[in-house]
């Protein structure tokens, strides 16, 4: 039998390196910062509190909540720094507001150099620990929870926990079939692959999570976006790039091709294949770069391009053969990420049932602004892309209800929320915002006319979000269509907008790129005046879901705003939600669910689920962690099947065959059937 090592040997093996006295780092001259990072934390500290809808200053409060937030985010398990540590930044915490406003973000540095320095020891004693026995028969477990613990006082308390960790990703890997060598040689590449990382984080990411902490102290949603992140924004928002048109992810400290995009310049190509290694990237013309163990979002940074430009890659096929391929960029349409379409005939699905129901896959709100604003024909929209498949729908026969799937759909352009939602009702109001200064203003759809004037379903859970929820509750407050899925939406009612740190608004920048920050600025309201935040727009058929129970939603995260009311607006209400008709609904779906053995696997998954997701530690015992480890494969079978609605690539179904898919198939046709009945007896 295997025996445990005992703590004191343990803490031999890190006492020298992790509790040393040494002059703090506050006493060092690491070097000031640069100008320009000066530059952007002065004004993205005056922009905050300027802008920001809570109107408050960056103040000593501010100072707090950005210094816990800080250290959380670079060590959140509370497994690098040390009480001492904290001890040792303690006199900050109350001094960072002053000095942001005078672009001193030396501490951001400091701390990220003590992070570095304790992940660096860390590490070395992780790969030792990894070697030594370990008796995975003991009845012990690990807190998973690190607000549960205090930062660690002493080597032993520090050494115990690394014990413990090791332990577990030892146990973990043994469980997936490896065997203890094996599983110590993953775990060691896994250590050097976080070391290495770490150590090339450059400064411009320092800033942005530290200036990201001094946001996300005024709400969970402000943040500050470095010039490659705001890039990589709008490349969301416009769903296309330009590039090779390829996939990449970071393996074993190798960027590898995971997917050749259809239609882009690698797929007409044809010599990059799925799996080969990029080793080097060289611009046209210019010498190579290696890629090597280099972070992917540079490796990106290097590909990405202007249309029409080359880029030269050096690359390692599956046979080990080094070859170069040379690959004009061009505009990629990522087609995995917008609106789709599809008519299912109820028969192929639900015996004995007849009818047609369009589902419209909606994953994002996206909008290109820049073609919109240049006055492009066909620029990239939402609204455009659903009223495309209303028109399909039309043009293959016409459907008897349709349904509108927001699941997982995190939110986007307010824009595209109001314009979507004006395909389904006439003019009126569809959200009111409120401004900084308290005033009300209403968003109307202002073009008359409906695309679609039948039954709607709007399909939702937890994950739903901003704009979803202020289309989901324009539906809803109109009477115009049915909201079905989760007990609520994710209650996100905020808007966000992405300011530039630039000098159009103030004249010291000589045009530099200093990023931008992302600012919650307005409030928004329901037309029936209730905002969403915190509470959602709840659903009026509720089904079963793991995703339901999991502490997902506004409610849940940090600095979040509160639930408030205003005047309702005054709009038309349609006749397409009878309250007979919903109770019917309701009633006939519960009574389904409850006699269908398909959905006793998603209700004893959410019994168990719910029974341990407060549970803040695991057991480091192989058989108890088994028995555990095939409780959470049942779990997370039922969340892969309720997330496969986001289709990937371009082909296959949109609505795929499940129970819970095919519930809602079922309440639709139902819907169809009531309100017919419904108007029946009106006449």
């Amino acid at each position: 039998m295997i025996q445990r090592l005992p703590s004191r040997a343990v803490a031999g093996l890190v006492a020298c390196l992790c509790f040393m006295a040494a002059s703090t780092i506050f006493a060092q001259n690491l070097g000031k910062t640069s100008s320009s990072e000066q530059t952007t934390a002065r004004l993205a500290a005056d922009m905050i509190s300027k802008y920001h809808i809570g109107q408050k200053p960056v103040d000593d409060r501010i100072s707090q909540l950005t210094f816990t937030r800080y250290l959380k985010d670079l060590d959140p398990a509370k497994l690098y720094f040390t009480k001492a540590d904290i001890d040792e930044f303690s006199p900050y915490k109350d001094k960072l507001d002053d000095l942001l406003k005078a672009g001193n973000v030396e501490f951001a540095h400091l701390v990220f150099q003590r992070y570095l320095q304790r992940l660096t020891e860390r590490v070395a004693i992780a790969h030792q620990l990894i070697d030594l026995p370990h008796d995975f028969t003991v009845d012990e477990s690990m807190v998973t929870d690190g607000d549960l613990l205090a930062y660690a006082a002493t080597p032993e308390e520090l050494n115990e926990r690394w014990r413990k960790r090791i332990k577990f990703e030892l146990v973990s890997l043994l469980l997936d079939d490896k065997t203890i060598e094996e599983a110590r040689k993953q775990v060691h590449k896994r250590y050097d692959t976080l070391l290495k990382a770490a150590k090339g984080t450059e400064p411009s990411e320092i800033l942005e999570i530290y200036l990201s902490a001094v946001a996300h102290s005024f709400d969970p949603h402000s943040s500050y976006m470095s010039p490659q992140t705001v890039e990589d924004f709008q490349i969301s928002m416009r769903l296309s790039l330009e590039g090779i048109g390829a996939a990449l992810r970071s393996i074993d400290g190798y960027v590898t091709v995971s997917e050749v995009v259809p239609g882009g310049a690698a797929e007409k190509d044809g010599r990059l294949k799925a799996n080969d290694k990029i080793v080097a990237v060289a611009q046209d013309g210019e010498d190579y770069v290696d890629v090597v163990e280099m972070k992917l979002n540079r490796v990106v940074r290097l590909i990405r391009g202007m249309g029409g430009t080359k880029v030269k890659l050096k690359v390692v096929n599956a046979a080990g053969e080094t070859g170069e391929v040379v690959l004009t960029r061009q505009k990629i349409e990522l087609k995995a990420q917008e609106v789709k379409g599809e008519i299912i005939p109820l028969e192929t699905r639900i015996p004995g049932a007849k009818g047609r129901i369009g589902v419209i896959n909606i994953p994002s709100f996206y909008r290109d602004f820049g073609g919109a604003q240049a006055g492009q024909d066909n620029f990239k929209s939402t609204s455009r892309d659903v009223a495309k498949a209303l028109q399909e729908f039309d043009k293959q026969g016409g459907v008897d209800a349709v349904v509108i799937d927001l699941r997982m759909n995190g939110g986007g352009a307010l824009t595209e929320a109001i314009e979507v939602s004006g395909l389904f009702i006439d003019q009126g109001p569809v959200v009111q915002i409120k401004e900084p200064n308290g005033k009300i203003k209403s968003y109307d759809d202002e073009d008359p006319g409906v695309m679609y004037k039948g039954p709607l379903v709007v399909l939702c859970n937890r994950l739903s979000a901003s704009a979803s929820e202020i289309f989901a509750a324009a539906i809803k407050d109109y009477g115009r269509g049915i909201v079905v899925g989760d007990t609520t939406t994710h209650g996100k009612g905020t808007v966000q907008h992405v300011m530039p740190i630039s000098n159009r608004m103030f004249s010291v920048l000589n045009n530099q790129d200093l990023g931008s920050v992302k600012l919650t600025i307005n409030q928004f309201y329901r037309v029936n005046g209730d905002s969403t935040q915190n509470r959602g727009v709840p659903s009026d058929v509720v089904l079963p879901s793991l995703v339901d129970h999991m502490d997902l939603g506004e409610s849940f995260l940090e600095n979040a705003l509160a639930f408030d009311q205003v005047p309702k607006a005054a709009h038309p209400i349609y006749d397409m939600t009878p309250a007979n008709v919903l109770a019917a609904l309701k009633e006939q779906s519960a009574r389904r669910i409850a006699a269908e053995a398909d959905f006793d696997k998603i209700r004893n998954d959410v019994t168990r689920f719910d029974a341990r997701k407060n549970r803040k530690t695991i057991s480091l015992n192989q058989e108890t962690l088994k028995k555990e480890r095939d409780e959470e494969k049942a779990v997370e079978e039922i969340r892969k099947e309720e997330e496969e609605h986001e289709t990937k690539g371009t082909n296959g179904p949109i609505f795929k065959k499940t129970p819970y898919n095919d519930e809602v198939l079922k309440i639709a046709s139902e819907y169809v059937t009531l309100l017919r009945q419904a108007k029946t007896a009106k006449r």
